[in-house]
């Protein structure tokens, strides 16, 4: 089974073939958009950090933007820096050149402004832009292909349809030696026990459960009992009125976004597998919508399937994010914002297998360049690298402790 797509000099496979604009600290952000702008074809990634972090903040930064400039979906990459910043833009171009990719390095201090470095950038840009537009798509595997897969705007349909649609074609993508990744751990509290029985390995099934125990933990540590009670809440308002009554019930439903397949590994955020690992991988993060899907592409993933019962228009500026709804009546209200419809599972008693074969198809049409809803629109809000400012890692033999092992 093959598809077309842009072979990288480093072997992967990329589904979108860009020119990725990238500050190495939010003071370049304006320069890198004004540069973009005038590269058709070009993709800013405009960020909020890049300085003033430590320890593993610091760390997320630097591995989460090292990972989009080498990602398969990125032809080239212009790496635009300040000059002082804590994370050094020639240690994000050294990454991205290393990958093979063509590269190109400017630093506002250096270029003498933001004049000059806009001048220079355009010129580079469009060097940097012919060498993209060069690349053609040649056939390749199916086991190339990796997929996140998110919720976003749960009610109760995600869990009853959209979910086990998205599940049944992760199966289908991983039988034909594919990957997917599923993350959002603290939405997955509950199911623990279900994740290890699936694991590959007896060390897997550690790791899953230490994954767990740690954000379970660190989602205790972040409550405030001096706020209100609905800025404690672990589900979001939208959830509750979709008939989402806790995140146990929440976690039971959105775990069937992953399949039946076993789980090889858990991934850090933002880090590839091991070279030649394949299947489905768990990503070691808790949930918020746009710094799990940037740490999932991260991870290798070159498109998401999210699944939104409530509705949701985002998009990422690297990787094609294909709408699934289980909601007949939020598909009709907003039907420019989905791509795959599985309410029929609910409405029509069509099969969860059925319908997963079919959104699988169109996935493979995705990876080939039909757009999604939220690429027509030029949707980026999902690009958010993840924080972890001031954050203590605990021991996990401390953790299982606290669950009484």
């Amino acid at each position: 089974m093959t598809f077309q797509g842009y072979r990288r000099a480093d072997g992967r496979v990329g589904v979108r073939n860009y020119l990725a604009v990238i500050p190495s600290v939010f003071c370049a952000d304006k320069t890198v958009e004004r540069i973009a702008a005038q590269l058709p074809g070009a993709v800013a990634l405009r960020h909020p950090v890049g300085c003033a972090q430590v320890g593993l903040d610091l760390e997320l930064t630097a591995r989460t933007l090292i990972a989009m400039g080498r990602h398969p979906n990125v032809g080239a990459v212009l790496v635009v820096g300040l000059g002082c910043e804590r994370f050094p833009p020639r240690e994000l171009y050294e990454a991205v050149k290393a990958s093979g990719k063509p590269a190109e390095l400017l630093v506002i201090q250096e270029e003498g402004g933001v004049t000059a470095t806009i001048r220079r950038g355009v010129e580079l840009g469009g060097r940097l832009l012919a060498e993209v537009q060069s690349q053609r798509r040649v056939p390749c595997g199916v086991e190339e292909l990796t997929v996140a897969t998110k919720c976003g705007g749960t009610d109760a349909t995600s869990g009853l349809a959209a979910n086990p649609v998205v599940g049944s074609a992760m199966d289908r993508l991983v039988a034909a030696g594919g990957s997917a990744i599923l993350s959002e751990l603290n939405e997955l509290l509950g199911t623990e026990q279900m994740l290890m029985r699936r694991a590959a390995t007896p060390e897997v099934a550690e790791k899953i459960r230490d994954a767990i125990y740690e954000i379970e933990d660190l989602l205790q540590s972040s409550l405030d009992p001096s706020l209100g009670g609905s800025r404690n809440e672990l589900i979001s308002p939208g959830n509750f009125a979709g008939g989402v009554s806790s995140v146990v019930e929440k976690a039971l439903g959105g775990v069937h976004k992953s399949g039946t397949s076993p789980i090889v590994d858990v991934l850090p955020y933002a880090t590839a597998p091991e070279a030649g690992k394949r299947g489905l991988f768990l990503m070691d993060y808790e949930s918020h919508d746009g710094e799990v899907v940037t740490g999932m592409i991260g991870c290798g993933a070159q498109m998401v399937a999210f699944t939104t019962g409530r509705g949701n228009p985002a998009g990422h500026p690297l990787a094609p994010v294909v709408k699934v709804t289980g909601n007949h009546k939020t598909l009709s209200h907003m039907r420019e914002c989905f791509d795959f419809d599985a309410s029929p599972v609910i409405s029509d008693a069509r099969s969860v297998d059925e319908l997963g074969g079919e959104l699988f198809a169109y996935l493979l049409r995705v990876a080939e360049g039909e757009q999604t809803a939220a690429e027509r629109f030029g949707g980026d809000e999902l690009f958010c690298i993840g924080r972890r400012h001031g954050c203590h890692r605990k021991d996990p033999a401390e953790l299982r402790a606290c669950h009484g092992e």
